[in-house]
């Protein structure tokens, strides 16, 4: 516990997520990690609705996580900072963000399923974080568990580097115990909450099959260093503690992914996995330092997790709790952050005093004077500070990279059933708006209709029951629709003129600006969030600098309004290559409508379409249904991109479906499949839309 006066000892500090797919076990290996590390005495089942991190009603009855829960704990000496994420697609954002201030990842995998979808989703989220990973493979006491598959699935899959450090003794209701390749002892776990751990030696009919895994494991880890290399080729032994160090600076610097195996639920192989997790991931100190920017100058700056730096501090989640307020979790990465000290929101320019700091423990709070570097706490009471904000020493400024979430692609209407609802509701939504980043609040001024939009079905019925549930609100609910887009097709050069005089000064611009739509190679080389190039190709001052702006302002405003249904456009690239200025009846305002009415008249001309969202879905069903399946799914638009078996005599069919086609899809599986078929969806892109699903949409008065 970070308390006054006494340091941290960085390098027994771990940052860690618990990772994985829905329904692949996370939550329950957090809860054994609380009980194991003394956290909790009673080990609260999700299964149960009991389950320590899932706090929400919402949670407790669904039996998922919703929300990324932060709890510190401790084992062999070290404090370990443990975020259980979500695993359901909706809630991605969760995910991204938690990634984006953790230092290393326990990934868990089904025993029985494998690599799901969402694993693929949160594994690239590791990578583009560049954060280190082991990964345990759960669930190992379950009818159909294969871990050798899951293994392979890794590599296919994810394009991983599993190095197989444990294998099962036993897979299934067979499953008994776990071969450790590092110490090669068999560990088993007895008692009721597999609290007595025995070490044995390897059972003979294991002996083999353990010699050869852990020749593969040496080899696979001595390749990522040199001395070993060496020290291998020539016939010497490489000792336990080499082995440990070279394995731990292969996975800090992504190069192996070490793999694990247990039953979280049966309580064999969570303490194994924390002992791996203070070996082989890294501390705050074994990270690079973090980079920013000077928010006046824009030059680059860094900051080494160092007690000694000028403070630097990054908000990545923000929980609006009904007894406290409003909390906003951050991590630490250099100087210290006090209770009753002013520090600077950089990304917003304005000063924040920092109240009461708070350390989540499990279920409890408890107050700390202040948070050390490479730390991660809570702060109640934050008035401008919102996910994704720097919160930096006044005197030494730095702006973190901000964190970046994929745009909502589903919307319902909402309409509040008295005036006094209709006050609420406004607050309501705004403070779930301040909490998640992908849920998005859209007034339309036409219809006098508030619209919200969300990532999924799922995501948008949670923050409506929270509405209701949290802040009493009563309001009618329209059904779920699609967010389309609006993108062009061809080429345009539009040259406006924006021209008014009213008695004295007028106003005045000329732009002219080319309109393409994005290639392919254009699009990828996009910021994180982007979703359009913008290009300044004035020369020789035809428009002064202080115009260029407010005309790329104006061409991005008009682009939240499409002209073919009203929907955002997007994909585009905007050259801007000449126009003219007056000396004084031009202004950025001018400049601006300008860019705005260009914007409108381009796209006009550029061959406008419809853009749909289209969902990467897998549903695993037995396999009798998966004709029904294959068919259905044909129906809905979809194609189909793969099939292959699953355990337990079960199917796994993967499509590409639109979204519009799968509202309501959970009910009709269970239909078709007798309640036995379950399906994962996730966003994929935005694809153009037939043109009878374009026609009906423009003619529904868009």
């Amino acid at each position: 516990m970070a308390t006054k006066g006494a340091k941290l000892d960085l390098n027994k500090v771990r940052n860690i997520g618990i990772i994985a797919h829905i329904d692949a076990g996370k939550t329950t290996t957090t809860e054994r990690v609380l009980y194991y590390t003394g956290m909790i005495h009673k080990i609260g089942e999700v299964h149960e609705g009991a389950a320590t991190t899932d706090y929400m009603e919402q949670e407790r009855e669904r039996g998922i996580t919703i929300t990324a829960a932060a709890i510190t704990a401790n084992w062999r000496d070290h404090q370990i900072n443990v975020i259980d994420t979500p695993g359901h697609v909706d809630f991605t954002a969760e995910v991204q963000r938690s990634l984006r201030v953790l230092d290393g990842g326990v990934v868990v995998f089904d025993g029985v399923a494998g690599v799901e979808p969402q694993s693929e989703t949160v594994w690239r989220q590791a990578n583009n974080y560049s954060v280190p990973r082991i990964c345990f493979v759960n669930k190992m006491d379950r009818v159909g568990a294969n871990f050798q598959r899951c293994v392979d699935m890794i590599i296919e899959r994810v394009n991983g580097n599993p190095v197989v450090i444990q294998i099962p003794y036993g897979e299934g209701p067979e499953f008994a115990g776990i071969i450790d390749l590092i110490d090669m002892k068999l560990i088993t776990y007895e008692g009721d909450m597999g609290n007595t751990i025995t070490e044995h030696e390897i059972p003979e009919a294991y002996r083999e099959q353990a010699e050869t895994r852990r020749m593969e494991m040496v080899e696979k880890v001595v390749e990522n260093d040199d001395f070993l290399t060496e020290k291998y080729l020539m016939g010497e032994e490489v000792t336990h503690d080499e082995l440990l160090g070279a394995m731990r600076a292969a996975t800090i610097a992504g190069k192996i992914h070490p793999v694990l195996c247990g039953s979280a639920l049966k309580n064999k192989g969570v303490q194994t996995m924390l002992n791996r997790v203070v070996d082989l991931l890294p501390s705050p100190l074994d990270i690079p330092d973090i980079k920013g920017m000077h928010p006046k100058t824009e030059e680059p700056v860094t900051r080494r997790a160092d007690n000694d730096e000028p403070t630097a501090a990054l908000v990545f989640k923000i929980i609006t709790d009904p007894y406290v307020g409003r909390l906003a979790f951050f991590r630490v990465y250099s100087g210290v952050v006090k209770a009753g000290s002013m520090l600077v929101n950089t990304s917003k320019g304005e000063k924040e005093r920092i109240g009461r700091i708070v350390r989540m423990f499990a279920d409890r709070r408890e107050d700390v004077e202040e948070v050390q570097a490479g730390d991660i706490a809570a702060i109640l009471g934050l008035k401008e500070t919102f996910t994704g904000d720097t919160l930096s020493d006044a005197n030494n400024p730095i702006v973190l990279e901000k964190i970046s979430f994929p745009e909502p692609v589903i919307e319902l209407s909402i309409e509040p059933n008295s005036k006094a609802d209709q006050d609420k509701m406004g607050i309501a939504l705004r403070r779930l708006a301040e909490e998640d980043p992908t849920f998005k609040i859209e007034v339309d001024d036409k219809l006098g209709q508030t619209k919200i939009k969300g990532m999924g079905e799922l995501h948008l019925e949670i923050l409506v029951d929270r509405m209701f549930r949290e802040f009493n609100v009563q309001a009618s609910v329209g059904k779920p629709r699609v967010a389309y887009r609006e993108t062009i097709t061809r080429h345009a050069r539009i040259d406006t003129t924006f021209k008014r005089q009213t008695g004295g000064s007028g106003q005045y611009a000329r732009v002219v600006i080319e309109f393409d739509p994005l290639t392919e190679e254009e699009r990828l080389a996009l910021p994180p969030g982007e979703d359009w190039m913008w290009v300044d190709s004035i020369r020789g001052g035809t428009i002064p600098r202080e115009f260029i702006k407010p005309t790329m302002n104006g061409v991005r405003d008009a682009m939240q309004g499409g002209v073919l249904a009203g929907y955002p456009v997007t994909l585009l690239k905007a050259t801007l290559v000449d126009g003219a200025f007056h000396d004084v009846d031009s202004s950025e305002m001018a400049f601006k409508v300008a860019g705005s009415m260009c914007l409108k008249e381009g796209v006009q001309k550029a061959g406008p379409v419809l853009l749909e969202p289209t969902m990467k879905v897998e549903v695993v069903v037995p396999e009798d249904y998966t004709g029904t399946i294959v068919g259905d799914l044909s129906a809905r638009r979809g194609i189909i991109s793969g099939m292959e078996p699953r355990g337990g005599g079960a199917t796994s069919v993967r499509a590409t479906v639109p979204l519009g086609e799968m509202f309501g899809y959970a009910t009709n599986l269970r239909n078709m499949t007798q309640g036995r078929g379950a399906f994962t969806m996730e966003f994929e892109k935005y694809a153009v839309a037939p043109n009878n699903i374009a026609e009906e949409v423009i003619k529904s008065g868009r």
